[in-house]
Order: C-alpha cells, then sequence, then structure tokens
C-alpha cells in the first residue's frame, strides 16, 4: 500500500446520507450530472483503474478522498454495476438531462400534426427502450421478448393516448393542447415500466442477510418500488412539460417569434432542459433507498427487518436488491 488516504471508506455506497432527502439529493445532482457525458475514454478508464485499486487495497501516491469520491460517481456514470461493461453513451443517467429535453422539447414543439405526434412519441420510446436496456439487471437481464413487449406496449399507449387527446381538443384553447404530451408520457410510463419490471413483480427482489446470504424474495417490496418509479418518472417529467406552456403561449403572441418562428423549438428545448436539471435529481430522490418490511424467515417472525429497496431508479431501470438485517429485539417465535 502506498499514500496517506485510508482504506476504510465505503465506495461502494452514496457519499451522503441516503435516509435524508438532501443527501439523496446531493447524491443524484452527482449522479445525473450531464457534464459526465463529455469525458473522454481515458479519464473513464483512468476512473475505474483507481476505483477497482482502492479495492484491491491499492492507494496511488497524493490520492485525496474528494479526488476518490470523483472518480468513484465517473466510474458509476459509465459503467453497469452488474456487469462492469461501458454502458451505451445515450443510456447513462447522464445523458437523461440532454436527451430528455431535445426529445420533450420537440415533443411540445410540434404536437399538432399526427405525423408529428407518430415520429416523437416513438423516438421518445426507443430513448425510454434504450435506457432500459442499459440499466437492466444484471441478477434478472430482461429478454428480448420482455423488451420488445414493453416498447410496443408502451409506444402504442403513448400515440394513441396522444392522438386521442388531439381529437378533443382541436376545439378548446391551444394552450390546453400544450399538455398532451404530458399526458401521452405518463400514460407511457405506467405502461413501460411495469412491463420492464415484470420480472421482479412475478417472482420478486432478492432478500438477504447482512452477510449477503440469500434469503428469499419479496415481491410485495418489488410492487411498492415499481410503483414509486411510476411515481418518480411521471413528476420528473412535470415540471417541464407543465411549466413551459405557459410561457410559450406568452411569447408566441409577441412580436418576436412571429417574426422568427424558427426559435420556437430551441426556446422550448432550452426551457425543459431548465427544469429537468432540478427535477430529474430531485424526483430521484424523493423516495428514501431503504425501507422497512414484514416478513417470516427460515421459523421466525420478523417485525421489522430493515430492507434495500436497492437501486428504486426513480430515474433509471437498474435491478432492485434487497437487504435484510435481522435485531434479536425485532424477532419472535413463531
Amino acid at each position: 500500500m502506498s499514500g496517506a488516504l485510508p482504506l476504510n471508506i465505503n465506495i461502494h455506497e452514496p457519499r451522503w446520507d441516503q435516509s435524508t432527502f438532501i443527501g439523496r439529493a446531493n447524491h443524484f445532482f452527482t449522479v445525473t450530472d450531464p457534464r459526465n457525458i463529455l469525458l473522454t475514454n481515458e479519464q473513464l478508464e483512468n476512473a475505474r483503474k483507481i476505483v477497482h485499486d482502492y479495492r484491491q487495497g491499492i492507494v496511488p501516491p497524493g490520492l485525496t478522498e474528494n479526488e476518490l469520491w470523483r472518480a468513484k460517481y465517473v466510474y458509476d456514470s459509465a459503467f453497469h454495476p452488474d456487469t462492469g461493461e461501458k454502458m451505451v453513451l445515450i443510456g447513462r443517467m447522464s445523458a437523461q438531462v440532454p436527451m430528455n429535453m431535445t426529445i420533450t422539447g420537440c415533443m411540445m414543439t410540434f404536437y399538432r400534426t399526427t405525423p408529428a405526434v407518430l415520429f416523437w412519441q416513438w423516438i421518445n420510446q426507443s430513448f425510454n427502450a434504450v435506457v432500459n436496456y442499459t440499466n437492466r439487471s444484471g441478477d434478472a437481464p430482461l429478454t428480448v421478448n420482455e423488451l420488445g413487449t414493453a416498447y410496443v406496449s408502451a409506444t402504442t399507449g403513448a400515440v394513441a393516448t396522444a392522438l386521442g387527446l388531439n381529437a378533443l381538443t382541436k376545439h378548446v384553447s391551444p394552450l390546453i393542447g400544450r399538455f398532451v404530451p404530458f399526458a401521452a408520457v405518463a400514460a407511457a410510463n405506467c405502461i413501460n415500466i411495469p412491463l420492464m419490471r415484470q420480472r421482479e413483480l412475478r417472482v420478486g427482489i432478492p432478500v438477504t442477510d447482512a452477510n449477503g446470504k440469500r434469503l428469499g424474495e419479496s415481491a410485495n417490496a418489488a410492487q411498492q418500488a415499481i410503483a414509486q418509479v411510476v411515481i418518480s418518472r411521471i413528476l420528473m417529467a412535470a415540471p417541464g412539460m407543465a411549466i413551459p406552456p405557459f410561457i410559450m403561449n406568452a411569447l408566441e403572441k409577441k412580436a418576436f417569434l412571429k417574426r422568427f418562428p424558427w426559435m420556437s423549438a430551441p426556446i422550448q428545448v432550452g426551457l425543459v432542459g431548465f427544469c429537468l436539471v432540478f427535477a430529474t435529481p430531485l424526483c430521484c430522490a424523493l423516495f428514501p433507498q431503504k425501507r422497512y418490511v414484514f416478513r417470516s424467515v427460515e421459523g421466525w417472525r420478523v417485525s421489522a427487518l430493515e430492507s434495500s429497496r436497492g437501486l428504486l431508479q426513480g430515474c433509471g431501470s437498474g435491478p432492485l436488491v434487497g437487504k435484510l438485517r435481522l435485531r434479536k429485539s425485532q424477532i419472535q417465535r413463531l
């Protein structure tokens, strides 16, 4: 071992206290930092080397704690937590803001015609499919059939919702029509996420004790977790799809956009991006990553078992992994 940095820093867990909203928000602001997509392969490989070396007890001379944590988050931003493979660029969490702001901004700009609705809802669900596949669980990977079913169902649901609402809003205020894409995205999330997580809904989340021994699965925890993912995803999209319509509706009455109508899309994309920079990490942080469940384990009734909801991924589609810590004061014989 070289260097003065201690080896007891737990870089397997987030840097900040995840039992508080502020701690979770700090964590997700770092995870979703769009600047990470600009990192070069050399920088990513350097971060991976620092993390792997530290876990093996090797500390480069002069490495500081802040540099270690920076390397940990750079590593996590680009490499799959289960397989260690480098993830597709647009599927990484750091790409969520720039990709979503572009797609969402265009959906909200070009929402009036059927071809535009079909195209942008298809683009949106194709992007979601890439994200879900990129962040698939290494313990229970998505099959081609599961991915295809979720993709087709979500796209169909989003398009049907958008076209149906467009037909209903033809004779009402244009402002109301601007909210159609949000309704379509919300409907798609309600379809897409449960289908993507259908394996966890069927067999449950793997549950282990404090030593990593697998004790079984919890389907109930999976149901609650997936419901919270759906809520987080919808709330994440809400500011960027609810606030800009009012601003754009007012701007379109001004002389500037009448003179330069082509500026409508860039302005809308920028407004959505500003909202998403804050909404993405804050909505990911809404729900704690740990929870309590009630479960009988090997002849013992557990009244309050501490369980991890794992990577709930309010903003992604990673694995759901549960952990139990048994306490003598909290169990009794059946």
